[in-house]
């Protein structure tokens, strides 16, 4: 089995007729994602990569039977794409954009508590279940079919750890990259408990970094809620107070939370063991399973 994303899954890809949005429609097209459609506001009647393309979401979503969106919309324009999107009949909704302004995001945080759509990102690499579909920018080659999830904040953090996971016959159900701004829609909570619900995820890794609290949240969720065996993996250690390293969410406020030290008591605190490195990681994964 798999979360969020399956054989069943058919994208629009809104901001399809742009150099990102055509490139990674291809890209998703070439590893077997059923992309149906594109939505931009004037272009429809086109056509991109064979795709056919609407105006609107909604009209996309109505004719081509769609039920998940990918959003390649650059960031002054984002959060109103991702809002159409929420108003849609998908129940997906995975926004690539990296910078869309906070207030943007408030707004669209406050419309998505009103649906049951699924919101990854913004600022996140997308989701993948190995074999059958990706949505987003995530290379697809490292990824391998198995029984262990994934939640990170960090892209390049995923890959990494992907790829010793894949590299020891370790493979994956399903790897979401949540994003590391501030306001974002499915948080490690929301991801973990997609994890605990499905019935062949043995095992999850969480990759979190400083700022914020959601780590610690996170671990005590864990604690009081999930039987499904956690590794993880905090990023940041050595960074300063006070700097932002990376994402907009990975600043240390220098209030006793949010540090990498706290994030990491908080998870051993909650039985989850802790990687020292992602090879570490994969090792703490290769005994559990």
């Amino acid at each position: 089995m798999s979360v969020l994303v399956d054989e069943n899954t058919r994208v629009v890809v809104q901001g399809i007729t742009g150099g990102e949005g055509k490139f990674h429609t291809e890209q998703m097209m070439d590893y077997g994602t059923n992309v149906v459609a594109g939505a931009v506001p004037g272009r429809g009647g086109q056509e991109v990569a064979g795709v056919p393309v609407y105006d609107t979401v909604h009209e996309a979503a109505r004719e081509e039977d769609a039920n998940a969106s990918v959003v390649f919309v650059p960031p002054a324009f984002a959060g109103d794409a991702v809002f159409e999107a929420l108003d849609s009949p998908v129940d997906l909704v995975v926004a690539i954009t990296e910078g869309i302004p906070t207030q943007d995001m408030s707004r669209v945080y406050r419309r998505l508590q009103e649906t049951d759509t699924h919101l990854v990102g913004p600022n996140c690499p997308g989701v993948i279940t190995p074999g059958v579909a990706k949505l987003g920018i995530l290379p697809g080659n490292i990824f391998s079919e198995g029984d262990v999830g994934l939640v990170s904040r960090s892209g390049t953090l995923t890959y990494q750890v992907v790829d010793n996971l894949t590299e020891r016959g370790i493979g994956q159900t399903t790897a979401i990259g949540i994003g590391g701004d501030p306001i974002i829609g499915t948080d490690f909570i929301g991801a973990l408990e997609q994890f605990e619900a499905d019935t062949d995820t043995e095992a999850v890794v969480m990759c979190g970094e400083i700022g914020g609290e959601d780590e610690e949240e996170a671990a005590r969720y864990i604690s009081q809620y999930m039987d499904t065996p956690v590794v993880g993996f905090i990023a940041g250690r050595t960074a300063p107070p006070g700097k932002r390293m990376g994402h907009a969410g990975a600043i240390v406020s220098g209030s006793g939370t949010g540090t990498a030290e706290s994030k990491i008591n908080a998870l051993e605190d909650a039985s989850v063991p802790v990687g020292d490195t992602p090879e570490e990681v994969a090792d703490y994964v290769e005994d559990i399973i």
